[in-house]
């Protein structure tokens, strides 16, 4: 037992004095290639095997024969050892070196181009983050230029929708200025509705910036869905009677939800005056709510004829109108004074259904819209209030 604590302390005391040796020269590779780093463990490590052999070799009094052997032993398998580290290295830094160039590919048109040869567990994770982060930079990409072109063709209308108002008045002013205006009573009125018009799209994109922007400030309160539905109807009945759109509230159920009431209110308002703006005379729009699986859905159906599938998808985006089928028509009679059809309180600025999203996301709500017959439905999903304490 004696002898083998002294074989012991005479190869723990050769491989501390080689590790000592060897550290110094590890710190100092620590921030150069990786291959050169593993091969200077490697070499610590044989130095250490081979140091504490011939201490013990030294300390038994081999004879040379045998103390020839023991070194020859020693040395092949250092230089095993060694060779076997320098191929490591090289595998490695050839990995490192493939996922780098991979790695410059990320966020590309083309996509991430993951390395062809075969990589370690841990760079093949890397691998793997990197093509997740390139598909998030893509989709986020994507977005930023759906969005651009939202924001462009928004900017368009906007344009062409305050144009329109803006000419009719100078014209309708200018007629009133030099006194050649037939019904100066009329036209007093039709400025007025002009600049209602404007009014509402102006307060519908300040809306809207102040939705984009996280600055929209919600009330809530705990409220029926079959009260807001009824002030919503209400408020849209003197628009649906002149279009000669009936209104309908059909399976209303009077579900408690936690809302800003003012805010889901001009929701509904929305949805209601483009359902009736969309309906032809005669038609029918019609309201539901309804309380399924912890939350409250509300509907609009309309008869527009229906909405292009390929369109489904960005209803709801800033600046969208769509085809023909949800044009808004104009109010029968009515005509400005240079004899353009106008339509009754249309901003025309492609903003209520994003002004509907919006408001609804921030209850955290979800929007959506589908085909029916002879139309399409607009539903809005709200969380249903909790049950009252007590």
């Amino acid at each position: 037992m004696t002898d083998l604590l002294l074989i012991a302390l005479f190869a723990a005391l050769g491989a501390g004095v080689a590790g000592l040796l060897g550290w110094p020269a590890v710190r100092l590779l620590r921030r150069r290639s990786v291959a050169l780093s593993l091969f200077a463990v490697a070499v610590v490590t044989v130095l250490a095997m081979t140091a504490g052999t011939l201490a013990v070799a030294q300390a038994m009094f081999l004879s040379h024969h045998d103390l020839g052997v023991v070194i020859t032993v020693t040395c092949m398998a250092a230089v095993v050892s060694l060779v076997t580290a320098a191929l490591l290295g090289r595998q490695v830094v050839a990995g490192s070196r493939a996922l780098t160039v991979a790695a410059r590919t990320v966020g590309s048109a083309a996509g991430f181009a993951a390395p062809a040869e075969p990589l370690g567990s841990e760079l093949a994770e890397l691998s793997a983050e990197l093509a997740a982060t390139s598909a998030r930079l893509a989709e986020s990409r994507q977005r930023e230029q759906a969005l651009e072109s939202s924001r462009r063709e928004l900017i368009a209308w906007i344009s062409h929708d305050l144009r329109t108002p803006l000419a009719g008045l100078r014209a309708m002013a200018e007629a009133l200025e030099d006194g050649v205006a037939e019904d100066p009573a009329r036209y007093h009125g039709q400025i007025r509705t002009e600049v209602d018009r404007l009014t509402g799209m102006v307060d519908d994109l300040f809306e809207l910036s102040r939705i984009q922007a996280g600055a929209l400030t919600l009330t809530l309160t705990r409220v029926s869905v079959y009260d807001l539905v009824g002030d919503a109807i209400a408020g849209a009945y003197p628009l649906a009677r002149e279009r000669g759109v009936q209104l309908r509230g059909e399976r209303i159920e009077p579900a408690p939800v936690q809302v800003d009431g003012r805010e889901i209110t001009r929701v509904l308002g929305n949805l209601l005056v483009n359902a009736i703006r969309s309906t032809p005379a005669e038609g029918v729009v019609a309201v539901a709510a309804r309380q399924r699986a912890g939350e409250v859905v509300l509907s609009v159906t309309d008869g527009c004829g229906g909405i292009p599938e390929a369109d489904l998808a960005r209803v709801f985006e800033t600046g969208w109108r769509g085809g023909s089928a949800r044009t808004p028509r104009p109010v029968r009679g009515a005509a400005t004074a240079g004899g353009a059809v106008r339509h009754h309180g249309d901003t025309g600025a492609g903003l209520g259904l994003a002004i509907v999203r919006g408001i609804v996301e921030a209850h955290a709500g979800r929007a959506s819209v589908y085909n029916v017959n002879g139309g399409c439905c607009f539903e809005i999903a709200l969380p249903a209030a909790p049950a009252p304490v007590g």
